[in-house]
């Protein structure tokens, strides 16, 4: 489960990335915008199915929106509908047989069973929800994370604030690691028939992880601009 490694300089300053990370990150992405570019490319009140699968997945969104945040909620669809989307490819390209390819060092898996993936994805999250709260109750948001009853509760607040996306990128960084090493292991003890049963568990459980990691920043984004 090693990753590539290439190491390179800039400015003086020495830094590391994971290659195979970024190529698959990269495919997953190509793979999002093709998909959103067939599926709007002929919008018709006689949709395909393309365009049904895209506008019952956005109506489910819309709908928890409106349920937690009212009509306002819906702005900020845009990011948590492409969280998901972008989760859920990248989660099934674990399934991908992309082992076959022989690469220098590791290979091309989910790129969300690297960490870094994961803590990016949270860290917008967590700059988005700030932002959001920010925006729409400006010193309210802040004075309401620092209470005054006391020191204890008012770094109690604080903590949760920035823990909350890293329960989102350990989540998702474990779940999707845990089901690759299994599938890996099952490999290794008989390559025919025996892994097929966790693969297709390893689908649901990506699915699930991504409407996870949706859902629950969707209620992050609620619990910063709502009044109450």
């Amino acid at each position: 489960m090693e990753h590539w490694v290439c190491k390179a300089s800039l400015f003086g300053h020495g830094f590391s990335f994971n290659v195979d990370t970024v190529i698959t990150m990269w495919l997953a992405m190509a793979v999002l915008l093709l998909l959103a570019f067939f599926a709007t490319r002929k919008i018709s009140v006689f949709p395909s199915k393309l365009q049904v699968a895209f506008e019952n997945i956005l109506g489910f969104f819309w709908g928890m929106s409106d349920s937690l945040m009212g009509k306002e909620g819906r702005k900020h669809i845009p990011l948590i509908a492409s969280l998901f989307f972008f989760i859920i490819v990248a989660n099934l390209m674990g399934q991908i047989p992309f082992r076959v390819m022989e690469l220098k060092s590791g290979e091309l898996a989910s790129p969300t069973n690297d960490i870094n993936v994961t803590a990016a994805l949270a860290i917008i999250v967590l700059i988005y929800y700030i932002a959001a709260g920010l925006k729409k109750k400006k010193l309210k948001f802040l004075l309401s994370n620092l209470s005054p009853i006391s020191i204890f509760t008012c770094l109690i607040d604080i903590l949760e604030m920035f823990t909350r996306p890293l329960t989102l990128a350990l989540r998702l960084f474990g779940n999707i690691l845990a089901g690759e090493i299994l599938i890996s292991a099952m490999l290794g003890l008989c390559a025919y028939f025996l892994p097929l049963p966790f693969m297709f568990f390893e689908v649901l459980v990506a699915c699930v992880q991504a409407l996870v990691f949706a859902m629950l920043t969707m209620v992050y984004v609620s619990t910063a601009v709502q009044e109450e």
